[in-house]
């Protein structure tokens, strides 16, 4: 069984910035990628970011357009978690925020290369 726990959401005025957290438990071993994404009332889950490691431990990263040189995504190997951290955040980043993690090689930007799901967590940015 894998359970992945999203943390740190809430409200933050524009320009400000959260730290989400993503504590995994279970058969974490078993995947090698863990990635954030979002969603908005009326629109579809889109990608955030994501984070992937080779059997060597070389970490690479990836981000959406819209939020490159503002988020950064982490690797807390010690507490099994991946943060996100947001800065300089927009009214627009306004969404639930879902902690993934999967197995897959494909595209780290779909929904559908994830294996496992957290409940989500609340971000509200107002402007």
């Amino acid at each position: 069984q894998v359970q992945l726990v999203e943390s740190g959401g809430g409200l933050v005025q524009a320009g400000g910035s959260l730290r989400l957290s993503c504590a995994a438990s279970g058969r974490t071993f078993i995947w090698s990628r863990m990635g954030w994404f979002r969603q908005a009332p009326g629109k579809e889950r889109e990608f955030v970011a994501a984070l992937w490691w080779s059997a060597a431990n070389v970490y690479y990263a990836d981000y959406a357009d819209s939020v490159r040189g503002r988020f950064t995504i982490a690797k807390d190997n010690a507490k099994i978690t991946v943060n996100l951290q947001m800065n300089s955040l927009k009214p627009e980043d306004t969404a639930v925020y879902y902690c993934a993690a999967g197995r897959s090689s494909a595209s780290a930007s779909m929904t559908s290369n994830y294996d496992y799901w957290g409940q989500g967590t609340q971000v509200t940015v107002a402007s």
